[in-house]
């Protein structure tokens, strides 16, 4: 078993939905037929494959549906965390029941057993994030959503200590800081876990690859996992 990463698909597949990507740049050009074709090369029916948020550009459930039954129809079970654009995620409870190999992870965990892995406990956590504190324009509003997700990243690390994991990957959807910015207290937080790898989506474009951290920090690895700074290529994190 392998685990892998890629954010940001961005996938507008119901009719009613007309967000082209193209328009953002070639690297978005025929996108989902170049993700498709190296998911099925890479990746086996008992790899994992998180996916860290901007899934869908649709604005309800119904909307997204194309969109969700295109990742199911991929091989592999996958991890899914809300993303600021992915308006239609809400109950849960709900979504959690409608793919036996999709997971909706938000203050829970996934768990990989050691049968599964071939020797180590490995959970997945996860949380949307938010703008950094200390960004421009950050205001007070951003500071309670800020909060709550940090509260949300907690309540995940804590359920999956209840099973002694030996590492945990990490999973946002926003960068956990910045290169400017190396500390915050989402990464504070981490520090706190087993956490070994995290992974994250969120930044586009040349001048904002650069302002995610991707390296190795106080004995984590930080990995920028957007589609276009991965070329449509998911990544592997871990097997």
């Amino acid at each position: 078993m392998k685990i892998f990463a890629i954010a940001d698909l961005h996938l507008s597949f119901h009719e009613n939905i007309d967000k082209p990507m193209s328009i953002f740049g070639a690297g978005w050009e025929d996108y989902e037929k170049r993700l498709s074709d190296y998911w099925h090369e890479l990746i086996s029916p008992e790899d994992v494959v998180i996916l860290p948020g901007d899934l869908s550009w649709g604005l309800s459930l119904e909307e997204a549906l194309p969109d969700l039954e295109w990742i199911h129809r991929l091989p592999g079970r996958k991890v899914l965390l809300k993303g600021n654009h992915d308006l239609w995620w809400s109950r849960i409870t709900y979504l959690n029941t409608l793919y036996e190999d999709i997971h909706f992870l938000q203050n829970d965990c996934v768990l990989l057993t050691e049968e599964e892995t071939g020797g180590e406990r490995i959970a997945i956590c996860g949380s949307r994030g938010w703008v950094l504190p200390g960004s421009d324009d950050f205001t007070e509003h951003d500071r309670k959503i800020w909060t709550r997700e940090l509260g949300r990243m907690r309540n995940s690390l804590n359920a999956a200590m209840k099973s002694s994991p030996d590492r945990i990957i990490a999973a946002l959807h926003y960068p956990p800081a910045e290169m400017a910015r190396k500390e915050s207290d989402m990464t504070e937080l981490l520090r706190e876990y087993p956490v070994s790898d995290c992974v994250y989506g969120h930044l586009h474009g040349m001048h904002a690859f650069e302002k995610g951290i991707k390296y190795e920090q106080d004995g984590i690895r930080y990995y920028l996992t957007s589609l276009d700074y991965l070329g449509g290529k998911p990544k592997r994190i871990w097997g």
